[in-house]
């Protein structure tokens, strides 16, 4: 399984687990507070000076729920820093309102990264404008995109397919549209594709960005035709 996916998924299910355990303690406890110590069963109100076995209990038991939660999020952190040393290098350059990607060969594509089947890529992240951040849902890794600096983050593609890349921070009006697709190939289809030179690669957006020459316009934003009537036009004619 993918390592990255696997870790994350883990501390995800661990933190619910941990969450749902005790709202169902404090749920259950104070019901049964209210039904024991309802007034027509304790009308006189006791005096509890404290109990030591619970103060101590009630501080390390969080303590420790707390401490393993950082564990798991530090071991997921760690696996997402350490690149493997076979890892491809692919240049990711953010620009509103899209994403741009340059091989090690300097083959570029337009909003599309065609990745070959079970090969650790290493993408390094620069913005030449405004901040954005490089969001890849599907294989749980996201990283922010900052001018003048160079982040990096790594995934394995472990399974054939397409999927969504997007943007995490906001970025200006048209942020909700800069968006763009992780193809996976059979690793013979994809240096097959990567040595075939002068193609652009490019996606299809549903609108036409400022700044992306990619994307047309879709049939709605077109100019309508006007269709002459030939039969109105002879009326006028005559």
């Amino acid at each position: 399984m993918n390592p990255i996916v696997e870790k994350v998924d883990n501390e995800f299910i661990l933190v619910v687990a941990i969450s749902v355990f005790f709202l169902l303690l404090v749920s259950v406890a104070m019901i049964y507070f209210v039904i024991r110590y309802r007034k027509s069963k304790n009308p006189v109100s006791s005096n509890i000076t404290g109990n030591t076995t619970l103060e101590v209990l009630w501080t390390i038991i969080p303590l420790a729920l707390v401490l393993l939660i950082f564990y798991y999020g530090w071991a997921g952190f760690k696996t997402m820093r350490d690149v493997p040393s076979d890892a491809m290098t692919v240049k990711v350059t953010a620009r509103m309102w899209r994403w741009s990607f340059e091989y090690p060969n300097k083959k570029q594509s337009d909003s599309v990264l065609y990745v070959p089947l079970n090969k650790p890529i290493k993408c390094e992240i620069q913005s030449v404008d405004v901040n954005h951040s490089l969001y890849m849902p599907a294989f749980r890794i996201k990283e922010d995109a900052i001018p003048g600096r160079t982040n990096y983050l790594w995934f394995l593609p472990d399974k054939l397919g397409e999927y969504d890349i997007l943007c995490a921070e906001y970025c200006g009006l048209n942020h909700s549209y800069m968006r763009g697709r992780v193809v996976v190939m059979p690793e013979n289809e994809f240096y097959s594709w990567l040595n075939t030179p002068n193609v652009q690669d490019t996606v299809k957006t549903n609108l036409s960005l400022p700044g992306s020459t990619t994307a047309p316009p879709p049939d709605s934003l077109k100019p309508k035709e006007t269709k002459n009537d030939s039969s109105k036009t002879t009326k006028k004619e005559k």
